[in-house]
């Protein structure tokens, strides 16, 4: 076995890639809610941000096809250029290639990818990537979709069988927080979770007030005591 696989991810040894984020690419999508989807693409931008993760965003046939990735997407990174292409294979195109290598000189090749299809744009890029360099490629699997269920799916065995790491964003963000005794980011990471964790986050939330003490998230107007009807 490759023994760097057994290396957990760090804000040290990964890079982020975003793949082809944008509207007419996620209308296809039938693998996973397409709320949801959008929801865990943030959620995995924001803790990319919060550990200071580089971070690749690149784009297909913007103004001919895809239209402009996710506004929510791009408010996390918004200095942040897109790398535009024509090629689905985003390895094809050197810009992209060129972010990558920068960032795997400085000992990050685990690249974190998150894209759309993952029968298409992800799989390419994942095999070809891992054919011509020694990155290894982690796939958020539930920051990703495909035009089926079994696309996705399938797609994503083929992965694991050519070595490709299955992930998920929520995974990723806790295995680069590792111990919640690194406060420099513990509310970053808590935040991510309440907002974008479901039931995770509501427990937080549950826990901070309740169990806790602590004042409530957000501001609001006065409570008003209760008051029978007349």
């Amino acid at each position: 076995m490759n023994k760097s696989k057994l290396e957990v991810l760090t804000p040290q040894n990964s890079q982020l890639i975003f793949i082809d984020q944008q509207p007419q690419m996620a209308f296809g999508v039938q693998s996973i809610d397409r709320q949801a989807l959008k929801n865990n693409v943030v959620a995995l931008a924001k803790a990319g941000k919060a550990f200071g993760i580089p971070t690749t965003i690149t784009t297909v046939e913007t103004l001919g096809f895809s239209g402009p990735t996710f506004p929510e997407l791009l408010a996390v990174f918004p200095e942040a250029p897109l790398l535009e292409r024509t090629s689905m294979n985003s390895w094809d195109d050197q810009k992209v290639r060129d972010a990558l290598a920068r960032h795997a000189a400085q000992g990050r090749k685990k690249v974190v990818v998150s894209g759309l299809w993952t029968e298409v744009c992800n799989l390419s890029f994942a095999l070809s990537a891992m054919h011509d360099t020694d990155y290894e490629i982690y796939m958020v699997a539930d920051a990703s979709g495909g035009t089926s269920k079994d696309a996705h799916d399938y797609a994503m065995q083929r992965m694991i069988q050519a070595g490709v790491v299955p992930v998920t964003w929520q995974q990723v963000l806790l295995e680069w927080q590792r111990d919640w005794a690194r406060k420099d980011t513990y509310e970053a990471t808590t935040t991510i979770v309440r907002e974008h964790s479901g039931a995770y986050g509501m427990g937080i939330d549950y826990a901070v007030t309740m169990v806790h003490k602590g004042p409530e998230r957000a501001a609001h107007g006065p409570t008003l005591p209760p008051q029978a009807a007349r």
